[in-house]
């Protein structure tokens, strides 16, 4: 075979590939915002059918042949052609060595189990759920068993979300991070706590989603590309190409921040995938590298600009503008300080920067132990609840405010949330590099993002999957990745905040 014959055949086979993986990205995002109940089964059917063949497409050995033909002539490709062999030749090989109905039974359990979640929590029903969550921690060891049989499945599922991370990072970073928030958080309650009443009251869902929409325009996120809808629980998926970008929101009658803090951090996700470089588009090289680093873009954009004191300042008469009969009578500082509340509460996505790593902890500690099959399913409500108490110094009143609140482990996302936590310290380093060129509050100040999405543009967004986590990290900040950078910005944040 020719090399163009070959580079041809490679770009036959990223569309095929991109064009299953749009398909099965538009199943799942139907199912988790506008589908009908009792269709999970029917699009499960469907899920399992477009995997197989793209499970098929994967390992023929034609492609197999193809890839390993480009392998051997590595010094004729050019550092893209040679990233996207790797990455390519590593998905087939993880693909070969699992069983084809392993596989589809795997994506597709997703699919029903998502659906299952939603009534369970609704209903507050861990019962409902157990025997789902059961499978997916028994399917999730036997595929680590396949794809690496020489690791600990838990370091493999770790390593799949962020290439290099295992337990004993993550235990090493967790516990910098507890040694330095706890005591932080301790100092900070026996402070008189931060009214939130600005952000507290009733608003109708029509100003709440005008707001959205303005977020998504402030982001400056490309409404040709990028869509909004609601769902239960937000979330981002890329489907197929960073060119189609789908973003969700939920909105609370009684907190307009929640759905506000969503479209933002949502809107960093989508940012991220759509700043990809165009040439990228349809290949393994398109959109976010890692999950850390996606997370670091989503928080980055929720919390160090959107919690941040110049952008509540920008943003406030807007929201004025939105809800004038509750805010008339508060000011920017009110809703900064609202918004920046230091307090222990049971919902991790409304939870404060400060206590926000806990809520991770808990996570990870119980989804380690069920992997090493330590902890049994029918335990970990207990366990999550005793957890909170320990940590967090609250009691779990229900499982829907408890184990069943988040849908990660329905959709099969084992080893995910460390991703937040990290991300979040990935994100102090972003910053406080980027503030070496960007006058980041004065931008904030004025409501022009356009320079800070430039710079994330520039050192992570356009480069896709060219290069490995740790060395996009090493590129965009010139050092290693450090965690008292993120612990630093916390105790300078809220030693200001509560006067410490």
């Amino acid at each position: 075979m020719t090399l163009e014959n070959a580079r041809r055949s490679l770009e036959e086979l990223q569309k095929a590939r991109t064009a299953y993986q749009h398909a099965l990205g538009l199943l799942f995002y139907d199912g988790a915002t506008a589908a009908p109940r009792g269709t999970a089964a029917n699009r499960g059917r469907t899920t399992a059918v477009l995997t197989e063949e793209l499970y098929r497409l994967n390992t023929r050995p034609e492609t197999v042949a193809l890839l390993e033909e480009l392998d051997t002539r590595r010094s004729e490709l050019t550092d893209r052609e040679k990233r996207t062999v790797e990455l390519l030749i590593k998905g087939v090989r993880k693909m070969q060595r699992i069983p084809l109905d392993e596989f589809v039974a795997f994506r597709r359990l997703g699919m029903e189990a998502n659906a299952v979640w939603r009534e369970a929590k609704e209903r507050s029903d861990f019962d409902a759920f157990a025997p789902y969550l059961q499978k997916r921690f028994e399917m999730s060891r036997r595929i680590a068993g396949y794809v690496a049989p020489e690791m600990d499945p838990y370091d493999y599922w770790l390593d799949d979300n962020e290439e290099g991370v295992d337990r004993r990072m993550c235990d090493a970073f967790f516990r910098t991070v507890r040694q330095h928030t706890v005591p932080l958080l301790h100092r900070v309650q026996e402070k008189p706590q931060l009214p939130n009443d600005a952000i507290r009251g009733h608003f109708p869902t029509p100003p709440q989603e005008r707001l959205a929409h303005r977020l998504m325009d402030i982001l400056q996120l490309d409404r040709n590309h990028v869509g909004l809808s609601t769902t239960e629980h937000p979330f981002t998926t890329s489907l197929g190409t960073h060119l189609d970008e789908r973003i969700t929101t939920h909105y609370f009658a009684e907190d307009f921040s929640y759905s506000m803090f969503s479209v933002i951090h949502e809107g960093g996700h989508a940012l991220y995938n759509t700043g990809s470089d165009d040439s990228l588009a349809g290949t393994v090289l398109d959109g976010g590298v890692s999950m850390c680093v996606h997370e670091s873009q989503s928080r980055f954009y929720e919390n160090y600009l959107g919690r941040s004191h110049a952008f509540c300042e920008y943003l406030f008469p807007i929201l004025r503008d939105i809800f004038p009969d509750h805010l008339r009578s508060y000011t920017a500082e009110d809703f900064y300080r609202a918004v920046n509340r230091a307090e222990p509460t049971l919902i991790r996505t409304q939870a404060d920067e400060l206590t926000y790593c806990l809520h991770i902890m808990v996570r990870y500690e119980l989804e380690k132990r069920a992997m090493a099959g330590e902890l049994a399913v029918a335990d970990m409500p207990a366990e999550w609840n005793r957890l909170y108490k320990e940590y967090l110094g609250i009691d779990v009143p229900d499982h829907r405010r408890g184990i069943l609140q988040d849908c990660h482990w329905a959709d099969g996302y084992l080893g995910y949330f460390p991703s937040y936590a990290l991300g979040n310290a990935y994100g102090a380093q972003f910053l406080r590099k980027m503030k070496e060129t960007v006058d980041v509050d004065g931008c904030l100040r004025c409501g022009d993002l356009g320079p800070i999405n430039a710079w994330n543009r520039e050192h992570i967004w356009r480069h896709g999957h060219l290069y490995r986590p740790a060395e996009l990290f090493t590129n965009a900040t010139g050092e290693s990745f450090d965690p008292t950078v993120y612990t630093d910005y916390l105790e300078q944040k809220f030693t200001a905040l509560y006067d410490l």
